[in-house]
């Protein structure tokens, strides 16, 4: 009896720390505050007196600050559910959603991210619209462009919006590896437009260059190592980042970021020396120094009062590889070129 007894006390203590950790596995996580927020391809908005910044994760990862100083971490991603497309369009995606990018036209927020799976082109890019970032109620707009392995040369990704304030029309510019960044105009609902066809307007390497190192990241996407464009106005002139070479490698990664710039979104896209990006062409403008960052890239840039900022992630030196928000403000050059 006395064995019996204390066999099932036993159960029961058992029973009831299971039921104690399944409860706090299930309770609410709770946001934090962080002057280092780790995160990875970060794109940036305001509303009000409120900074919003969102990147890569489990539903697309937020956070939020007054001063971009201190970031507020959500525990909630923007999506809670994904999309039931997402999966059927892409074998193998489930939930962490890649490098989104948002932005505000026609009094509505329009927020693009992919799906995907590493080192692969069977991929899709998504749409997500709201009315105000502080209600945090998106709407499911569909998928805005797929790419498909044997059929495109190019990878549905790194979306960005970019608006030719001339004729208001919206355009995106998304893609990595395989034939490079890509180029097509949107209609008013920020898909793309009947009849535009993706057009390649930034390379890695010339296309006649035979890269004699494999890629270390995937045997399927080739050595054309460029990513995560970004467009961004300034004066006359639409400034294209890139990110070239490898990410995600932690403390491996060697990520840098260069520009070109054209006076029409369309391109021709140009590095200082008059290289077209389409040929291989860019200017550097952010690489690793080894010391606090190994790498750093995907980057955005804004105009905030008056004042150019820069972000993207970096890779710390001091943190073994860890990806941390980088912040930079941009000055021109006398004949119009970024710095940081």
């Amino acid at each position: 009896m006395t064995k019996h007894l204390i066999s099932a006390l036993m159960l029961l203590a058992l029973g009831q720390m299971a039921c104690a950790q399944g409860q706090r596995r299930h309770m609410p996580r709770e946001p934090f505050v962080t002057a280092t927020p780790m995160v990875h391809d970060p794109v940036m908005a305001r509303e009000g007196d409120t900074y919003y910044i969102f990147a890569t994760g489990r539903g697309i990862q937020q956070l939020t600050s007054r001063d971009r100083r201190e970031w507020t971490v959500l525990p909630d991603p923007v999506m809670t559910v994904i999309p039931g497309w997402t999966t059927d369009s892409v074998p193998g995606f489930t939930s962490h959603v890649w490098a989104p990018d948002i932005i505000r036209w026609h009094d509505r927020w329009w927020l693009a991210y992919s799906c995907s799976t590493f080192g692969k082109n069977g991929s899709a890019i998504g749409l997500l619209s709201c009315r105000s970032l502080a209600d945090r109620l998106w709407k499911d707009e569909g998928c805005i462009v797929t790419s498909r392995a044997k059929r495109d040369n190019w990878n549905a990704i790194d979306p960005n919006f970019v608006i030719d304030e001339a004729t208001d029309t919206p355009w995106m510019v998304w893609g990595s590896f395989w034939d490079g960044i890509q180029l097509a105009r949107l209609d008013t609902t920020m898909h793309i437009a009947p009849g535009e066809q993706p057009r390649t307007i930034a390379r890695r390497y010339d296309p006649n260059f035979k890269p004699t190192e494999p890629n270390p990241t995937s045997r399927y996407a080739g050595a054309n190592a460029i990513e995560a464009p970004f467009i961004f106005k300034h004066g006359d002139y639409y400034y294209l980042f890139v990110s070239w070479d490898y990410c995600c490698r932690g403390a491996k990664s060697n990520y840098r970021v260069a520009v070109g710039r054209s006076k029409r979104i369309e391109g021709p896209y140009l590095d200082r020396e008059g290289k077209d990006m389409a040929m291989g062409g860019g200017t550097l403008v952010l690489e690793g120094d080894k010391q606090e960052w190994e790498a750093a890239g995907h980057c955005a840039a804004y105009s905030f009062d008056g004042q150019d900022l820069f972000i993207c992630h970096g890779y710390s030196a001091r943190q073994n590889g860890a990806a941390l928000l980088i912040q930079r403000t941009i000055s021109w050059t006398a004949d119009g070129w970024p710095e940081l």
